[in-house]
């Protein structure tokens, strides 16, 4: 079996979507880039085709920078700015896709990571850092360590620096992201009625010539930054300022004439070293880490682990006994009611289903398995089902993929109507592609007497680029590119069932899960 010494890094941005295979040192061994885009769905498929490209035996793990909030710990994105992709279970599907483990995490903590391993970090143990690019990132390491705090600290990008300023999309206005990032200085130089060609290299070359409006420009755009670096080493008093990004550099640069506001507040302020490798490098290595982690762990049993060993092994009374020692006080209280009896809830007779309902591409996936998290009910789909098949069948074509497909439609029926009266599925799948009647009769066998759907659409030529992003990961048997075309088309026809309550959802836009939630709960 071959050593697993390598990790894919992936580094999500505005612009660009980077992968490169990462070494245990942190070299770049290859790496390919697409472009970005503001479907999560097709930025899913996207990644999930890089992987393919870069993927090998000896790849060990999978690490992801995602812009936006990331709860590493969960790995759950919780918001996004230009690619936001809190609507997709990233983690969940690419580790599904790949067949890897897979590590997500802000991008700007991955860029940190590699700076502190081999750039500009290294041998410093507190730092802040800043990457500025679309929007503004923000990091924070104190110890040699990532500061999370509860699950998101050093989102830098949000220090206020104008109360009264542009909105943010964080809900707030005159975050620093809104007067320094990239997008800031491109509206900086429109307003100075510079043409939209300037680039930040010319600004500086014209600022040290004299020319008063590129100094303008570049102090409108440096000065509020300057501000939230004081701000920061105030907060943290780092051992340096780190700018990264696009134009870490030139921010850098900029500051040069604009001062620290206060003698308190000073560090150095230095440009990143790894530029936009560091977060792919730093992704790449965090996977690597997280999976040593898990060996070590694996090898090692805690005190937890081990009390929870014994539980099991003991009298019912006597494991509850010993778990709750092994927890914390406030989780002691919940562990004593293990010993009580379960309630029993009330249930109705029936079964019910909640029918997410839509075409291939259009993003049901990710609402199925939303709702199944969120609900805490079992989710079935056709490929969950006849994948499996698919893998270990040899000579499967199209249209024995459509038999297959017939057969898994009736076994998700038969399975429900073997579950407990009162169960509630979650079922994924396009449910135009049989008759309605054969749907009825499969709901009266089932015994499913309320049904709610969730209709998932886009227009066909997004659906198209989704599509067309993921052939590679499709099994055989699923129809390849040639399928494309009768996609678009079937985009114009389709429609729901309408059959019970209805609650339609463009997978173009961020997915409001809570909506759907109320919606379901009420």
């Amino acid at each position: 079996m071959p050593h697993r010494s390598l990790a894919i890094g992936i580094d999500i941005g505005g612009t660009n979507l980077r992968a490169a295979l990462i070494s245990g040192s942190g070299e770049i061994l290859r790496r390919i880039s697409e472009k970005s885009a503001p479907d999560p769905e097709l930025v899913l498929g996207r990644i999930a085709d890089m992987v393919h490209r870069l993927d090998g035996p000896e790849v060990a793990a999978i690490g992801v920078g995602v812009p936006g909030r990331v709860d590493a710990k969960r790995r759950a994105v919780l918001s996004g700015g230009y690619v936001d992709l809190a609507s997709v279970a990233l983690a969940q599907r690419l580790e599904s896709m790949a067949g890897k483990p897979v590590t997500i995490d802000n991008d700007c903590n991955m860029a940190l990571q590699a700076e502190m391993a081999s750039g500009a970090a290294t041998g410093h143990d507190n730092i802040v850092m800043f990457t500025i690019g679309t929007g503004i990132g923000g990091a924070v390491a104190e110890g040699g360590r990532i500061v999370r705090g509860r699950a998101t600290a050093g989102q830098l990008g949000h220090i206020g620096v104008d109360l009264d300023g542009e909105p943010c999309k964080c809900g707030r206005r005159g975050c620093v992201e809104t007067t320094s990032s990239g997008t800031a200085l491109g509206r900086h130089i429109a307003g100075a009625g510079l043409g939209p060609d300037v680039t930040v290299d010319q600004l500086l070359a014209r600022a040290a010539a004299g020319d008063a409006t590129a100094r303008a420009v570049l102090d409108a755009w440096a000065r509020p930054l300057r501000a939230a670096i004081d701000t920061a080493v105030a907060m943290f008093n780092p051992d340096l300022v780190l700018l990264g990004g696009g134009l870490g550099g030139a921010a850098q640069k900029a500051l040069a004439e604009i001062p620290a506001l206060a003698p308190w507040y000073q560090a150095p302020v230095l440009p990143a070293a790894l530029g936009d490798d560091a977060g792919v490098i730093g992704a790449g290595l965090q996977a690597l880490a997280a999976q040593g982690a898990e060996t070590r762990l694996a090898a090692a049993p805690s005190r937890h682990a081990s009390a929870a060993v014994a539980a099991a092994s003991a009298p019912v009374s006597t494991a509850h006994a010993t778990l709750a020692s092994s927890l914390s006080p406030e989780s002691t209280q919940r562990a004593a009611a293990l010993s009580a009896p379960p309630a029993v809830p009330a249930r109705p007779a029936g079964r019910r289903a909640v029918l997410v309902n839509g075409i291939p591409a259009s993003g049901k996936s990710t609402v199925s398995r939303g709702i199944a998290q969120r609900m805490g009910w079992p989710l079935l789909s056709l490929d969950t089902i006849k994948n499996p098949f698919l893998e270990v069948l040899d000579g499967v074509d199209r249209e024995f993929n459509r038999t297959l497909g017939r057969a898994s439609y009736a076994a998700i029926w038969s399975i429900i109507g073997e579950a407990p009266a009162g169960s509630t599925f979650v079922v994924d799948a396009w449910f135009g592609f049989q008759p309605r009647e054969l749907l009825e009769e499969h709901l009266s066998r089932a015994g499913v007497e309320q049904t709610f759907e969730i209709w998932c659409h886009a227009p066909g030529e997004i659906l198209a680029d989704r599509y067309r992003a993921r052939l590679a990961q499709r099994l055989p048997g699923h129809p390849g590119a040639a399928y494309i075309p009768e996609l678009i088309e079937l985009a114009k026809r389709a429609e729901p069932l309408r059959r019970g309550p209805l609650f339609e959802v463009d997978t173009t836009r961020a997915i409001e899960f809570g909506a759907i939630v109320g919606w379901l709960r009420g």
